[in-house]
């Protein structure tokens, strides 16, 4: 698909910023950037196959690295690891509701899956701006959290809010990204392989030269992890979620014109 020349620059900023909210934390690869996207480019079908190919490759680098000495291992931090438990848990659930809402992706309109995407991002950025994330209290509300977010993840990928606030009652902070990275590339391949059957074009061109963007992002997220695990972020996520609320505040202005 062919841009106008300034529309290239602005790609490659979002990826860059993709990659970097990717790995440092654990989550908001779509949920941080999609809305970004929709202004370059109106076209969810375009973008989403690019982020989804991306999740699985810096996925991967990040749950198989090569392991440092044990010389150059921080003691202060605990190792992070995969809760294998959660994983089956979660995926027992959302695997149904995830198909659902990839068909719904395919069948329903551009325009308002768009005005769906940017309604729910604003939703999110006020639980981030207000500084209460939602959070789940019962195994109804894993149920009902999983479910929903599956649902939405099929659709745009942004349903990592719903899943988080079931594993912040399961699993430990220094689990997070790789545990989450784990469900998120399963449930990303799930997507692909429906595009595919779909005859979605899955973008491999436009990954392929995104990619050293992402990694750049990909390679400062991982500092930030560190950092992330060791102190508390409520300012950041209060700039985040303002950030997304202009946005997606924009986004469906721009639909409704």
């Amino acid at each position: 698909m062919d841009f106008v020349w300034y529309q290239y620059p602005l790609i490659v900023i979002v990826f860059i910023w993709s990659g970097f909210v990717r790995s440092g934390l654990g989550f908001g690869g779509s949920l941080f950037t999609i809305p970004f996207l929709l202004l370059i480019h109106n076209d969810p079908l375009y973008f989403l196959p690019i982020i989804s190919i991306h999740l699985l490759f810096f996925a991967s680098l990040t749950l198989f690295p090569a392991r440092a000495s044990a010389s150059d291992t921080n003691l202060t931090i605990p190792a992070a690891r995969v809760n294998w438990q959660f994983v089956h848990y979660a995926l027992l659930i959302m695997i149904i509701p995830k198909l659902a809402g990839v068909i719904g992706l395919l069948v329903l309109p551009t325009d308002l899956m768009n005005s769906v995407i940017f309604l729910l991002i604003a939703g999110y950025s006020l639980t981030y701006i207000v500084g209460r994330p939602l959070k789940s209290t019962s195994r109804k509300l894993d149920v009902l959290f999983l479910i929903v977010g599956a649902y939405i993840s099929g659709t745009s990928l942004i349903g990592g809010p719903m899943v988080i606030a079931v594993a912040m009652r399961h699993i430990q902070p220094f689990e997070f990204r790789n545990t989450l990275f784990v469900i998120w590339a399963v449930l990303v391949s799930i997507k692909l392989s429906a595009f595919a059957l779909a005859g979605v074009d899955l973008q491999f061109y436009a990954a392929l030269w995104l990619l050293p963007f992402a990694a750049i992002g990909h390679v400062i997220g991982l500092k930030f992890h560190q950092r992330l695990l060791q102190q508390s972020n409520a300012r950041f996520y209060s700039i985040l979620g303002w950030m997304l609320l202009l946005v997606s505040t924009a986004g469906l202005v721009q639909i409704n014109l």
